[in-house]
């Protein structure tokens, strides 16, 4: 299937090769400017436009609550994006998921406090599905995609999104032990949340660079520690998008699409103009 692959890169992703007619795109939204200007272009070999949003700026400017998730998503939808591609480092919850390894999760618990959650704000009512946060489509792909690159990849898993930008107490760690989470970030949320009402298709491929400071044979997590993982991580994470752009799935039936049937519940003569306005861009008439 054609279409066009955002790909919202994490911490030390901040560039994709392998891409042909590129150009840079400053997108201007409702919310703000993006984390960046967004790289546009085609992955060789294939019919699939790729847009590329460094999720923290280029040379990581922005910490995680700093970062303008709305804008973001608002910019990617603007340019035409069909499939979302969100790569993230995480630390391991699970001693079977070691530093190193791919993981394609399904789930999510947020824990963030301070961040804006959705384009509805106070003037509209507006209530999307979010049972299964992950389009089942692009995760089944995505895991694919990563299989076919010879990475070690775990299907399925919870990733708990914490505030930060500390890592976590142990005894915090602890606790996330015990809900059977999987992994463990910073950027997940609400960026998930947004992508839903935005009616993208959106899968996360969470990079395992560290376990967190519960194991207890392992030194606490440390910067030093992530980046030295995170160099390996992020060429796997480029290998991946490559094999996802050559076999792009048909998300015509992704829950995403039609997210905003029948959420929203304000009546329309009680939308005020200057909502409609901020929301043109995503509810067209």
């Amino acid at each position: 299937m054609s279409g066009v692959l955002a790909i919202i890169g994490g911490s030390g992703l901040y560039d994709v090769e392998s891409l042909e007619n590129v150009e840079e795109r400053w997108v201007s939204t409702p919310y703000g400017a993006p984390s960046d200007a967004v790289i546009r272009g085609r992955m060789k070999g294939t019919d699939t436009v790729v847009l590329f949003l460094p999720r923290h700026g280029r040379g990581h400017r922005i910490p995680p609550s700093a970062i303008n998730y709305r804008a973001n998503l608002c910019a990617l939808k603007l340019l035409g994006a069909t499939h979302v591609l969100s790569v993230s480092a995480v630390g391991s919850m699970k001693e079977e998921i070691a530093p190193g390894d791919l993981v394609v999760v399904d789930q999510f618990i947020d824990l963030t406090k301070r961040r804006v959650s959705t384009y509805f704000g106070e003037r509209v009512a507006a209530h999307v599905s979010f049972a299964d946060p992950v389009c089942p489509i692009m995760a089944a792909a995505v895991f694919e995609a990563a299989q076919s690159t010879g990475s070690k990849v775990h299907r399925g898993g919870t990733y708990v999104c914490i505030e930060g930008p500390q890592f976590s107490t142990r005894a915090e760690s602890h606790v996330y032990r015990s809900w059977g989470v999987s992994v463990i970030g910073m950027t997940n949320m609400p960026e998930a949340k947004l992508a839903r009402e935005a009616e993208l298709p959106y899968a996360t491929l969470a990079l395992s660079t560290d376990y967190d400071c519960w194991h207890a044979t392992e030194a606490a997590v440390s910067v030093e520690a992530v980046v030295a993982t995170l160099k390996g991580n992020v060429e796997k994470a480029k290998a991946v998008a490559r094999a996802l752009a050559r076999a792009l799935p048909d998300v015509s039936k992704s829950p995403a699409r039609t997210a905003l049937a029948g959420a929203i519940m304000t009546a329309p003569n009680a939308i005020p103009a200057e909502a409609r306005a901020e929301l043109a861009w995503l509810l067209p008439g």
